[in-house]
């Protein structure tokens, strides 16, 4: 018996007939929630839906396969505002496809096939405020394509092949987008958009940002000219203000100068990620007094004492800082791979400040003198350059002071600014004129932190620089065998020297590979070798030992230790194994022959004595005797144990390395008779 369910048949025209329109009205795979909007996403068809009520405002119809159009769709959608094609399959639009649509404001066709726009294709769309056809495959535009779009707001074409413009005689035009297409030459002919507030040019190919076009730009608030080729900062970007956006990142250019900088101080938002900056100048938190995000993520930050500034300066100022975890620090090795914005400031190895009191006859004057721990290493002039420049108009930035602690130390024993061991093999560490490090290195040294040792020590060295030669100590750290993965390490002197210490830290890295962030291990005074394991094949490694306990850089050794090429340890291990087997096998070869030859013997005793019994019993009794109580009978019966049945294993049993089977864990729990697996195909 068929039973109804009024409450149920008016539940569903409550809540469709309130909204104006009846389930009939909506074209079918479509949602019509409301009288004027309507949803179709993921219709799976190439045409457009038909049926759509003339009263609709909005049509979503994203997603849906649509591979043509025709003027003959849009017939009776006179009052239609906005209309999403996106994510379609659509190649080519007809020229006046649009026409009647003549309250349309907003059309989305991004992310289709289109590879060309016709002169007729927008058609007297004089209403139209925003145009997206970006993420297609244009390759042209005709000229005067966007004629008569003169209340156009927005405009979006990034991510096409476009390597011209057309005529953009668009005097209300907010937005223009055209990153990633080929515009290495644009001018201000190219754009006649007086009120542009956003010019978005990133990925164009740029290798410089034309002033005049630029400066016609009165309006211009958001620029974005990153993954560009730009050697240096733009020149205009050094006279224009009024910016509240600037994206610079990934670009070729040099360190950021406080120079070109002092006249976008209106900025909110600044972009300088992948610009392969080392540091920062401190002038930088006044520059820029309305801040709010900042992004420079994928940079080699030295996290040296004149960086110091910026964590702090983020979080006085709630600064945001975009990609904190790709923010790190690539030097010193004690912060290689830390996020910078979550450094202290005694992080950066800044030094302390005491006071030296200077007497004269007359005066008594208190100078302040920078000191941290001793080093037997002089500091370099930083004015004076191995290269034989000076460079007076960019003097060494000043290293702040920290007056957190105090000490007292001879002035003759200050250390420079760069953490110990920072230059290997006797190299002289030093910052440039911006704030980066440089190492000066020995004759027959070469490489950033003079970490290659050249083999030719004749050959002309990359800085002249008199050298002290000095009859080395046996080291105190050496390495006494390596393999392809591991270094052994000899920590006898080492120990030996300082009978006070209660544990070692080893800090290696290796020089060979681009990741050179130190690792570290502690280790107890009771250690007198180590082996490093899990190392790099064919590799130069760096390996330092410091008391536990002790302030980084004090009393450390350093020493460089090699691992073999893969093929020579897999020969090497070869003949190991070899030379085992050869030393197990010999032993074990006489063994079994002495058990063989012991056997043997017994064997023929037994079978004297056999013979001997057997004489005795054929005395004794007949031979039929023995097959009257059954002992032949029972042979040929199958008394003996019968060969056990082979295991059989599944089909899908799968054999791995260790000469076990790991049998699926998706199986039929019911196995025919004859053993055959009856697993059917997976369609997972």
């Amino acid at each position: 018996m068929k039973v109804s369910h009024p409450p149920l048949m008016a539940l569903a025209l409550v809540l469709v007939i309130p909204h104006g329109i009846l389930s009939s009205e909506c074209p079918k795979g479509c949602s019509c929630s409301t009288p004027e909007s309507i949803l179709c996403f993921q219709r799976r068809s190439a045409n457009f839906p038909q049926g759509v009520p003339p009263s609709t405002r909005s049509l979503y119809l994203f997603a849906n396969g649509i591979e043509s159009l025709a003027s003959k769709d849009f017939e009776d959608l006179k009052s239609l505002e906005m209309l999403d094609l996106s994510q379609n399959k659509l190649t080519e639009l007809s020229d006046g496809v649009f026409l009647p649509l003549t309250s349309l404001k907003n059309l989305d066709l991004s992310s289709n096939q289109i590879t060309y726009i016709s002169e007729q294709c927008f058609q007297d769309m004089v209403l139209l405020e925003r145009l997206y056809l970006y993420s297609n495959h244009i390759k042209s535009i005709h000229p005067a394509a966007f004629k008569g779009l003169e209340n156009l707001l927005e405009l979006k074409l990034q991510g096409n092949r476009l390597t011209s413009l057309p005529d953009l005689a668009m005097p209300r035009l907010l937005l223009l987008d055209l990153r990633f297409n080929v515009l290495p030459t644009l001018g201000p002919s190219d754009l006649q958009t007086p009120n542009l507030e956003s010019l978005k040019l990133g990925g164009v190919g740029l290798t410089d940002l034309n002033s005049e076009l630029i400066g016609s730009l009165k309006n211009l608030h958001e620029l974005d000219v990153s993954k560009n080729q730009l050697q240096v900062l733009p020149s205009i970007l050094k006279e224009i203000s009024g910016l509240i956006h600037l994206n610079l990142a990934g670009n070729p250019m040099g360190p950021l100068k406080f120079q070109d900088l002092k006249n976008l101080q209106e900025l909110k938002e600044l972009d300088i990620s992948s610009l392969s900056l080392q540091g920062l100048p401190e002038e930088f938190a006044q520059l820029f007094p309305h801040l709010r995000k900042l992004t420079a993520a994928e940079n080699p930050f030295n996290c040296l004492c004149t960086l110091a500034w910026l964590p702090s300066w983020l979080r006085a100022q709630s600064i945001t800082l975009e990609r904190t975890e790709e923010t790190r620090c690539h030097f010193p090795p004690i912060n290689a791979g830390k996020v910078l914005e979550r450094l202290e400031h005694r992080d950066f190895g800044c030094p302390t400040t005491t006071t030296q009191t200077t007497t004269t006859l007359r005066t008594t004057t208190a100078l302040p003198v920078t000191t941290t721990e001793s080093t037997t290493t002089p500091a370099p002039d930083l004015n004076d350059h191995d290269d034989g420049t000076k460079d007076a108009d960019y003097p060494v930035p000043p290293v702040p002071a920290s007056p957190s602690s105090s000490s007292s130390v001879d002035s003759d024993k200050e250390k420079h600014f760069c953490p110990s061991h920072t230059c290997l093999n006797g190299g002289t560490c030093h910052l440039d004129r911006y704030g980066q490090v440089e190492c000066t290195c020995p004759r027959g040294t070469t490489g950033f932190y003079c970490e290659i040792q050249n083999n030719n020590p004749q050959s002309p060295p990359e800085h002249n620089i008199p050298v002290t030669t000095v009859t080395p100590n046996p080291p105190d750290i050496s390495s006494r065998h390596a393999t392809s993965t591991s270094i052994l390490l000899d920590l006898h002197r080492y120990i030996e020297m300082r009978p006070y210490i209660r544990g070692i830290r080893l800090t290696y890295r290796n020089l060979s590979g681009p990741d050179r962030r130190p690792m570290q291990l502690s280790l107890p005074a009771s250690y007198p070798e180590y082996r490093l394991r899990g190392l790099n094949p064919n590799s130069t490694y760096t390996v330092c030992a410091s008391p536990l306990g002790a302030p980084n850089g004090v009393d450390s050794v350093c020493t460089q230790a090699q691992t073999t090429d893969e093929k020579n340890a897999s020969v090497t291990g070869a003949q190991i194994v070899n030379k085992k087997m050869t030393t197990m096998l010999v032993p074990a070869i006489a063994i079994l022959l002495l058990v063989v030859l012991i056997a043997t013997a017994v064997g023929v005793v037994c079978y004297v004595r056999r013979k001997r019994a057997k004489g005795h019993l054929d005395l004794d009794r007949e031979p039929s005797q023995l097959e009257l109580d059954g002992v032949k009978p029972g042979l040929d019966n199958g008394a003996l144990p019968q060969k056990q049945a082979q295991l059989m294993i599944p089909e899908p049993a799968v054999q791995n390395g260790n000469l076990e089977y790991e049998v699926l864990l998706l199986q039929d729990h019911c196995i025919s008779s004859k053993n055959i697996s009856s697993h059917k195909p997976s369609y997972f």
